[in-house]
């Protein structure tokens, strides 16, 4: 019986639902966007990672025949950390100064339109300012661009790292437990699947194995997915946000209550 697995990490990222409207309102101004993709799209950063993908094949070449060599998990495991470091330094010297460049026109960009956060297109659905052209032209310009004189002004948009929500002690303690519960009940389940005499008695008794660790990863995460939702709604009103969206989807700026959250969760 094939095996399912179900992400806690990717249930718990859905948890910090934005707080306020569904969309970023055409009244805040002082909001921008921009499309990361059209960015990554750039000759520069286009030839950077070429350059980059033909160096990780030529490593990785190198490091399998290191492999071969190696006599002891002791070997493997600075072999391994020798080749990340190597492919580490790579990225960094190929497009490091291109991102680099990229948050500096970001920023500067950002305080000329007096903007307090610039999340990514992905998320808008109306308003907001689009500086992707602009952002753009200062890349592409052959002038250095000054770094921030400040931070940006406080936001009314806040945002939550969620990754850091999902590594809590009691996320991982419900992840064991599902996973205990997954191992308990595969044999069982397994032994009906091989017991089951057609097509239609399989399908069944995997439908019946998928609900029940469903049900199981249910039970364990609605609390939490309670808790997260309430914690992160209380501190967004406490601070006046009108919304608050995944760290992975700001550019700059924004009001970081990730601790505050997190704070909430452990009182």
């Amino acid at each position: 019986m094939k095996r399912r697995y179900f992400s806690i990490l990717a249930l718990v990222l859905g948890l910090t639902a934005a707080i306020g409207p569904a969309a970023i309102a055409a009244d805040l101004t002082d909001v921008g966007f921009i499309d990361q993709s059209a960015l990554g799209n750039l000759p520069a950063f286009v030839s950077a990672n070429q350059q980059l993908a033909a160096y990780k094949a030529q490593l990785n070449t190198q490091f399998a025949a290191a492999m071969r060599g190696a006599k002891t998990d002791a070997d493997k495991q600075r072999i391994s950390l020798q080749f990340q470091q190597e492919f580490s330094d790579k990225q960094n010297e190929l497009v490091g100064p291109l991102y680099q460049r990229t948050q500096l026109a970001i920023a500067d960009v950002s305080t000329s339109k007096k903007l307090t956060i610039v999340v990514d297109k992905r998320i808008v659905i109306y308003g907001g300012q689009d500086i992707t052209s602009d952002v753009i032209n200062a890349v592409r310009g052959s002038a250095a661009i000054p770094p921030p004189q400040a931070s940006p002004a406080p936001s009314p948009i806040g945002f939550v790292d969620q990754s850091a929500l999902a590594n809590s002690a009691d996320v991982k303690n419900a992840s064991d437990q599902l996973q205990k519960f997954q191992a308990a009940q595969q044999p069982i389940y397994a032994a009906r699947y091989k017991s089951a005499n057609n097509d239609v008695a399989k399908q069944q008794v995997m439908a019946d194995y998928n609900k029940a660790v469903q049900d199981e990863q249910n039970k364990l995460l609605k609390p939490l997915v309670d808790q997260t939702k309430s914690a992160t709604a209380s501190v967004a009103r406490s601070k006046n946000l009108l919304l608050v969206v995944d760290r992975a989807d700001v550019v700059y700026g924004g009001t970081d209550i990730t601790q505050d959250v997190q704070n909430a969760l452990n009182k």
